[in-house]
Parts: C-alpha cells; structure tokens; sequence
C-alpha cells in the first residue's frame, strides 16, 4: 500500500482562532504535529493541507510539502479530499493539525488495521481514566462491538452506567484517522447527517451511512489543543 499522512491545518479555529500558530515549548502546534508525524518515518508523504499563507510559511520553512486548499470548507475531511483526489494513493492517515504528541506506535497500530481488506476507516482510541474526562463534551466516546468496530461516537457518556455493579470500559476517540482514498471520496459526497449535525462529531456520517470504523486501542497520546485551557495543559505537559 501507498500510505501518505495528510495534516488538515485551518487557522481560523471555531473555538480557538490562530491555535496551531501557538507556541508550545518554543515551536508552533502545527509545527510540532508535522515534525512528530514526519519523524515517526512510516509514510510515503506527510502532506499540511492548509487555506493559511501563515501556515503554508510555517511547514515550508521546515522544508515539508503544503497543499494550498480552497478557503471555505465544511470540515478537515473535505480539505483533506480535496488534496489526495488527483494523487497516486491507497490510504490516507488524517492527523489532525491540533494534535502535537501524536506518536509512532499508535499510527502504526492504525495503518496496520487495514491489512484486512474489509476496513475502509480506522481511527484510534484509549482508556478514559478519571470522572472528569468522562464528562466533559470535549472529549468524544465511543462505544464498540467485539471487533473493535465502532458502534458510536458521542460527546455525552456512553455507555451510561445504568447499572452501577457491570464493570464497564469507557474509551476517548482520538481524533487520528485513516481511509481507503475511495472511502474518503464518497464520505464528502454525502450531506451532513442528523446526528453528525446534532453532536458535530463528522465521523458520525459514516456510521449513518453504514460504514464502520476499526478501532485501535493506545495508550494515551498527550493533549490535544482545542481551547487555550487545553493549551496551558499542553504547556506543563512539555
């Protein structure tokens, strides 16, 4: 298979403009997620996906590859798509711009799900540890069958507890994917869908569409940046 990672890297951020132009431990997000994703040496390409002359500038003066994307798009897969349409390729990793401790092991552990050929999506998952996280809407669950396909993803706790004396694992979507280049095609062809629209969470329209994705279990991979509370997180992380 040719394998390439493809960054999607919007500047204008809905809950926090400018994120990935921050600075973390003396280098920008978007830089340390390139350079992590560069580094961990299993793709063909790493590609930053970008609407942002800031950005483009950032990834170039690191010597890496920018594809300029149309400004206005509903979501990082549609750039995304927009990148790889006219290239040679089998899957597409998307590490999302704003996930600077992306690590090898765990992309590794998700290119390795499509060796069976049934698998069209994968993503990634780990072990919710403590109450607060379980809670918090930023932080997006999945529930899933014996084979680690996805059964759904929500910003709400799944599963509830209901029944306080079953022992149960709650388990943190992290937002790292891959797809078959056919299957991230098809997914910008369809609108969005209700329950995607009502949790946005876009891996949602897959599943209402029938298509599961493959989940594979990691240890954790640091903070992503989301808000500039997540940032000051990441700070004392480094």
């Amino acid at each position: 298979m040719k394998v390439i990672a493809v960054i999607p890297a919007r500047y204008a951020a809905t809950r926090f403009p400018g994120k990935l132009m921050q600075l973390l431990g003396g280098q920008t997000v978007i830089a340390r997620t390139y350079l992590a994703t560069k580094g961990s040496g299993l793709f063909d390409e790493v590609l930053v996906a970008t609407d942002s002359e800031v950005i483009a500038a950032e990834i170039e003066g690191l010597g890496g590859a920018v594809f300029m994307s149309q400004a206005e798009h509903e979501s990082g897969s549609d750039r995304i798509a927009e990148a790889v349409r006219d290239r040679g390729v089998d899957v597409i990793v998307n590490v999302q711009g704003d996930t600077p401790f992306v690590q090898a092991e765990p992309l590794r552990k998700l290119i390795a799900l499509f060796e069976d050929p049934g698998v069209q999506v994968g993503s990634l998952m780990d072990v919710i540890g403590d109450d607060a996280s379980l809670k918090d809407p930023n932080v997006v669950k999945v529930c899933v069958d014996k084979n680690n396909n996805s059964l759904f993803f929500s910003r709400s706790v799944i599963p509830y507890p209901r029944n306080t004396d079953s022992p149960i694992t709650h388990y943190r979507h992290i937002g790292v994917y891959a797809y078959r280049k056919s299957a991230i095609l098809q997914f910008t062809q369809w609108p969005v869908t209700p329950l995607e629209d009502a949790e946005k969470i876009e891996c949602l329209r897959y599943l209402e569409h029938g298509v599961q994705l493959r989940m594979a279990l990691t240890p954790p991979m640091g903070i992503d940046i989301n808000t500039p509370e997540d940032l000051e997180k990441a700070q004392a992380f480094v």
